[in-house]
């Protein structure tokens, strides 16, 4: 048997692209001015997210719009995100494709609908970790307020959706916890990084149930189950072609597992992987 020599085709297949969007493809203008992005003068931003009032609140310089045209018209273009339901609605970028949501707690089809089968997963191992998520919240409350001041400004919030867990979707709409996001009001990064040290010892059997990402003035703490990596792994295993390439870009140290999945992988030249990455 001999084998071919590549021959351009002009019939296009495109590659998935799955992307991280915060500080990947977009940013505030506070990271902006900090990172000195190129082409990020005022005149050529272009925004992407507004805040809970409309206003504009994240970016794109001229070079990251035409990267997002190129892979809006050239790819299947998935978002993988730590954003929620509500939060990607913030986000005002025409994307047509599937969504990961929530750290991967949620998948939405191209038509906008929670994967069913990927929700009745979550749910079943949601459910029992109830209490221990609630219980996370007061101990961490506890913690802050017998403990120094840089942990006295802590901002928790307990992120939840809804979940059916039968075909008719009107049966069984259960609200559940899925994440504790805590962020410091006055962006002390290195309190919620000795916070996070702190967790395993702080919280019986933490190691066993859930895990930390740490990521500047953020800090989620997640039960296993929810990662990015497990839910593209499900939509790569379950509802893409394997035949098609694939290709993604991350910022965060979290996206990384996911970005291993796929045939080509980058980050952008700032931000947590890259600054890991550099200093390794």
């Amino acid at each position: 048997m001999t084998t071919p020599f590549f021959q351009s085709d002009s019939t296009l297949i495109k590659p998935y692209a799955l992307m991280d969007l915060d500080d990947t493809l977009f940013q505030t203008q506070r990271k902006i001015d900090t990172w000195k992005l190129p082409t990020a003068e005022p005149e050529h931003l272009v925004c992407a997210t507004v805040n809970k009032k409309g206003q504009p609140l994240s970016f794109m310089s001229q070079r990251q719009a035409a990267f997002f045209n190129w892979l809006l018209i050239n790819t299947d273009l998935i978002v993988v995100t730590a954003r929620d339901r509500s939060e990607i609605k913030r986000v005002k970028l025409p994307f047509h494709s599937w969504k990961v949501l929530t750290h991967g707690a949620v998948i939405l089809t191209p038509e906008g609908e929670m994967l069913s089968d990927w929700q009745q997963y979550i749910y079943d191992t949601l459910q029992p970790m109830q209490d221990k998520l609630h219980q996370i919240t007061a101990l961490i409350n506890d913690y802050s307020e017998t403990t120094g001041s840089a942990l006295n400004n802590l901002v928790m919030t307990l992120h939840t959706d809804h979940f059916c867990t039968s075909s008719d979707k009107s049966a069984n709409d259960t609200q559940l916890t899925i994440y504790l996001a805590i962020k410091h009001a006055q962006k002390d990064h290195q309190a919620l990084a000795d916070l996070a040290k702190q967790l395993p010892t702080l919280i019986p059997d933490f190691d066993a149930h859930f895990y930390v990402h740490v990521n500047a003035n953020n800090l989620a703490i997640l039960p296993h189950a929810v990662h990015k990596r497990h839910a593209v792994q499900f939509l790569l295993q379950y509802h893409l072609d394997s035949l098609r390439p694939s290709f993604g870009f991350g910022d965060s140290l979290a996206d990384l597992p996911f970005l291993q999945l796929l045939d080509w992988y980058g980050m952008p030249n700032r931000g947590q992987l890259h600054e890991q990455r550099y200093t390794e």
